[in-house]
């Protein structure tokens, strides 16, 4: 045979599906890095938006769930990706997303905010279904766990550095020059559109999802991702909020949170890590019971100690992250994009709305007093993942 004649031998083909895969997650990653710095850098800026409207800090709360309550819109987007398959949902969901951030720029009143806010949030919503579905789509047999890990870091990092990016773009050339944050994302969409990983449609002979059979399973999943969601969202919108409060610059309240969710990444690779070998149980009880107990720490903490337990905080919180959402895709294999939409999207929408309910605690008794009752929602979190059926524990 010509030495110039390729073969194709079940070897080679392995290895160049593994590098497809393994360039996927890395395109997934930086998207997901991008969506998420857009859509989560709100808490950074939060200070001074607050007093540039002449608002008062009651109002924190508000606006938080204006930006998450448009997540609730995750398993419809879930089920139109998987439908349409394709990667134009999650590519126009970040554009939305960064658009929608940039615009913040130009915000002069309350009203307008809140819409730009919404306008995020939809966008965020389209873009994490598909993107979640591509990810466990690209990741090696058997480290789905681990893959997964690897698309949410993306994730914590642009919320984790945005913040501070932020905040360093308000104090140095003011709030007007936000829109800065959306070029990188408006530069990556025509690559992304010509090089990242696609979904196959949804044919008609795929099977029906069957509501009644997951209804239990849902009910435990919704009710820990959301109180979950209560406590990382309490954390990253009161807590530099608090540090403004006893005279702390913007700057440095900013970067607690980038604390948290940076270092959180070592969390949220250990997670999925962890759940790949020893299981997914013990992981999500640690997570909820840990968090519970540093949160009262943070709001006491002062200086270096400050750094040290936020970032602690998210490590033990993101640990839970890429675990919940491989249960949510294994409860609905027939539609896996609704199953993280579920577990990610409409989790924190309704943790976002318990965000609302917490809120006027704000105005009554301080901030320190209602991350108390989040750490105490956590509590109950915990014992929610204590009594969740060993058969949602078992990967598929």
């Amino acid at each position: 045979m010509p030495n110039d004649i390729a073969v194709d031998t079940p070897m080679a083909t392995e290895k160049s599906r593994n590098q497809q895969g393994s360039s996927g997650l890395v395109l997934l990653s930086w998207a997901h890095f991008l969506n998420d710095g857009s859509a989560n850098y709100l808490p950074g800026v939060l200070p001074a938006i607050l007093i540039s409207l002449h608002e008062p800090v009651a109002w924190a709360g508000v606006l938080m769930t204006a930006l998450l309550i448009g997540q609730t819109l995750q398993p419809f987007t879930g089920i139109m990706s998987d439908r349409f398959g394709g990667k134009s949902i999650f590519i126009l969901g970040l554009l939305g997303s960064a658009v929608g951030g940039g615009l913040l720029a130009f915000t002069h009143s309350l009203w307008l905010l809140i819409l730009f806010l919404l306008m995020i949030g939809v966008g965020n919503s389209m873009f994490h279904p598909q993107a979640l579905t591509l990810a466990r789509n690209a990741s090696k047999a058997g480290r789905q766990g681990t893959g997964m890990s690897f698309f949410l870091v993306g994730g914590e990092l642009g919320r984790g550095l945005f913040p501070f990016l932020t905040s360093w773009i308000v104090v140095s050339i003011g709030l007007h020059n936000l829109w800065l944050t959306a070029v990188p994302a408006l530069i990556s969409v025509p690559f992304l559109f010509r090089k990242s990983p696609s979904l196959p449609p949804k044919t008609a002979d795929r099977p029906k999802i069957h509501w009644r059979s997951h209804a239990r399973g849902m009910a435990y999943l919704i009710s820990f991702t959301s109180l979950r969601s209560v406590m990382m969202y309490g954390v990253v919108t009161f807590i530099p909020l608090l540090w403004h409060e006893r005279g702390g610059s913007l700057l440095a309240g900013a970067s607690i949170i980038t604390t948290t969710l940076v270092v959180g990444i070592v969390g949220n690779m250990a997670g999925g890590h962890v759940a790949d070998r020893f299981g997914r149980k013990m992981p999500l009880i640690l997570s909820s019971i840990v968090t519970a107990l540093l949160i009262p720490v943070m709001t006491m903490a002062s200086g270096f100690w400050l750094w040290v337990v936020a970032g602690l905080v998210g490590i033990i919180l993101f640990s839970s992250l890429p675990i919940t959402l491989l249960i949510g895709q294994d409860m609905f294999p027939e539609n896996r994009a609704l199953g993280s939409g579920i577990a990610l999207g409409l989790a924190n929408g309704i943790g976002a709305l318990l965000m609302l309910a917490v809120t006027p605690l704000v105005s009554h008794f301080g901030l320190t007093s209602t991350l108390d009752v989040i750490a105490v929602l956590g509590a109950v979190a915990t014992v929610i993942a204590i009594v969740m059926p060993k058969s949602m524990m078992e990967a598929s």
